[in-house]
């Protein structure tokens, strides 16, 4: 297929071996901040960043088209939302059932058991755990799975039933396309500046020590990450994660944006935590689809870094940036050591 501006720029592959200390293969470091990152700030680059992480062709992008389709085709009509049943809320569990499987599941097959690019592009080499008491079933992917579809597809399928009824129910200020399309369009980028500003704050929380050692560590056994890795959270903390689609209950908006919402939170957790920077579809190595986030990666590898998305840069501002570099890397160790913060 054609490169697109979310194809990798030609950057070689570094083959360091994949240790605990090395990358398999990386970005250039040191890794970009956002163009509103530093003083002066850069609005018209900053916007001209979020255009491109939308255009020509992104997981975002892919996913609002989705959204729209799931709403038209794979939704219950709002009419039968107005009192729980049984029939339409399983409508919904299933569906999301099926799309977390046939994303992850895809990747996972696709990248890791048919190995169609072998390590092309991939972060950490190192194979998954088959055989870990650290992991409830003993097995990294089994575990990944486990938590995944049964806590991460429920409360997913939860918010979604509950929105739909109140939405049915006059309960949730409703955007009508008619009435404004430039704001229904500009709605979903909202909604993703959102959920990254959203998802910083959160995550910190559950990194404090109490949070972290009781919630956000089953997310944190997985240091080398895979596509299943992306979902697999104690329940408080999916209830938290999504907790961001709670902003409909304030800003209009239509059950498309919610349908949205959801699904990007779900679903990027597979492309996010791929592990490979691309996924490699012609015969060209750059000729592919942008996946992984190098940026979340450094995040598994090194704890107290990279709690948000690249995008709004609390990370910068609130000095817990870990741009790749060995110096990143001693500022990161030096500030746990300062707040006593200790991971395992």
């Amino acid at each position: 297929m054609a490169k697109s501006s979310n194809s990798v720029s030609g950057q070689p592959e570094r083959p360091t071996g994949g240790g605990k200390n090395n990358w398999n293969w990386h970005p250039e470091f040191p890794m970009p901040t956002s163009p509103i990152a530093k003083w002066p700030a850069n609005p018209f680059a900053f916007i001209w960043q979020i255009i491109r992480g939308w255009l020509p062709v992104s997981d975002k992008l892919l996913i609002a088209g989705l959204s729209v389709v799931t709403w038209f085709y794979f939704s219950p009509v709002l009419e039968r939302c107005r009192e729980f049943e049984i029939d339409w809320i399983a409508q919904i569990y299933f569906r999301n059932l099926a799309l977390l499987t046939i994303v992850a599941g895809g990747l996972h097959l696709y990248l890791y058991t048919f190995r169609r690019q072998g390590d092309s592009y991939r972060y950490d080499s190192r194979p998954f755990h088959q055989s870990s008491s650290r992991y409830t079933l003993n097995n990294q992917v089994y575990d990944n799975m486990f938590w995944s579809l049964t806590s991460g597809v429920t409360w997913w399928t939860a918010f979604e039933v509950v929105a739909m009824w109140a939405y049915a129910n006059g309960l949730m200020p409703y955007l009508v396309w008619a009435g404004n399309p430039v704001w229904f369009v500009l709605m979903f980028a909202a909604i993703s500046l959102f959920g990254n500003f959203h998802f910083y704050w959160i995550h910190r929380l559950i990194h404090w020590q109490p949070l972290f050692n009781s919630i956000h560590y089953l997310h944190h056994r997985n240091i080398n990450v895979g596509p299943w890795s992306g979902m697999s959270m104690h329940p408080v903390e999916h209830i938290l994660y999504l907790s961001s689609v709670l902003v409909h209950i304030l800003v209009a908006s239509h059950p498309i944006h919610v349908i949205f919402h959801l699904q990007m939170k779900i679903l990027q957790g597979p492309t996010s935590h791929s592990g490979f920077e691309m996924l490699s579809l012609g015969s060209h190595k750059n000729d592919g689809f942008r996946m992984g986030d190098f940026f979340h990666q450094l995040h598994h590898r090194y704890f107290e870094c990279n709690y948000g998305e690249n995008t709004v840069p609390l990370d910068h501002w609130f000095g817990t940036y870990h741009d790749g570099t060995p110096e990143a890397r001693e500022r990161i160790r030096e500030r746990m050591q300062k707040a006593g913060v200790t991971r395992s």
